[in-house]
Formats: structure tokens, C-alpha cells, sequence
């Protein structure tokens, strides 16, 4: 069974026990919310802890959806909610690795873009849950406030605030650093 944008077929074949349905949902979704998890807990074995409650959430409460809204808003609100809740949990969150290398870095490139890697990562991990969330969201997921606030269950506004907020914290963090360069 392929799923195709938001199928309603798929979901309702979820919702009576058709594991095909569910494999789908699975494929199609399961990099979207490893990747949200990643970037809200840094660490690799939590994202697929948090993946895992995740899709087993989705699973027993594929019934109380609603087919009128929108499935991957739902389901997005399902990953916000097992990052919320890992962090509750752990109540720390570790950095990400750093990524590729630029070609044509010199070695002092690469060591001061690893530091201000650490820096964006460290201070970004220090901000409140409900500001940090935000920021993965709308930073690394690219959506818009609108969305943002339709999975969290917030106004637009509060999207806004919290987002202005941790702005306004990474740029006072950030600018001893930047200023020692």
C-alpha cells in the first residue's frame, strides 16, 4: 500500500486494523519524526526512543482522530508532545555531532565554524522546552507560524513571542562570543 499526500483510504484502513496501512503511514512519516527528535533531544538514541512512542501513540490512537483536520499536523503534534514528554523525563539535552565539513575549509575555518556550531547548539539547548520547540520547528522543520501554532494548540501570537524570546536569549548568549572573535 503506497500513501499518497494525505490519504484518506490509508488512514481509515489504520483505523481498522490493516497493518499494510500502517507500514505505509510508517514509511512515509518515519524520517519527518526521527528528524524533529534529533533536532529536539541532540541525541541519536533518544530521537528513536521518541520515534518509537511516537508511531506506537499513533497506532492506538489512530481511532480518535479527527478526518476533518489535518493528519500531519496531528501527527506532528503526537512527536511535539513525546519530545515534551522525553524531556520530562531526562530533563537534559546533549548537542548535535557536527555535520559535513565545507570543501575548501581551511583548518581554522573548520575549528571556528565547529565552536560556533557548539555555541548555537549548546545555547539553543537551554532554552525553555516551550521556546525550544519553536525554534526546532520552525528552524529546522521550516514551518510556518501558522502551522506551529496549529500543532502546538497555541495562537500564532504566542508562536511569535516564544519565538521572539529565544531570539532575544541567543543573541544575549551569543554575543560574548561573538564579540571574542
Amino acid at each position: 500500500m503506497v500513501l499518497n499526500g494525505n490519504s484518506r483510504e490509508t488512514i481509515e484502513a489504520c483505523r481498522r486494523g490493516d497493518h499494510d496501512a500502517f507500514r505505509a503511514l510508517f514509511e512515509a512519516y518515519q524520517d519527518k519524526i526521527y528528524s524533529i527528535a534529533l533536532r529536539y533531544s541532540g541525541d541519536s538514541v533518544a530521537a528513536m526512543d521518541i520515534a518509537q512512542e511516537t508511531f506506537l501513540k499513533l497506532l492506538s490512537a489512530i481511532q480518535g482522530f479527527r478526518s476533518e483536520s489535518n493528519f500531519e499536523t496531528w501527527l506532528y503534534r503526537l512527536v511535539v508532545n513525546a519530545c515534551l514528554d522525553h524531556h520530562r523525563r531526562v530533563r537534559r539535552w546533549i548537542p548535535l555531532p557536527d555535520g559535513v565539513l565545507a570543501v575548501g575549509e581551511s583548518i581554522l575555518q573548520r575549528v571556528l565554524r565547529g565552536e560556533r556550531r557548539e555555541q548555537v547548539e549548546s545555547s539553543v539547548a537551554k532554552l525553555p522546552p516551550d521556546q525550544r520547540i519553536v525554534v526546532v520547528l520552525r528552524y529546522t522543520e521550516g514551518l510556518a507560524y501558522e502551522e506551529i501554532a496549529e500543532i502546538l494548540g497555541i495562537s500564532e501570537g504566542t508562536v511569535a513571542s516564544r519565538l521572539h524570546r529565544a531570539h532575544k536569549t541567543l543573541e544575549r548568549r551569543l554575543s560574548n562570543w561573538r564579540s571574542s572573535l
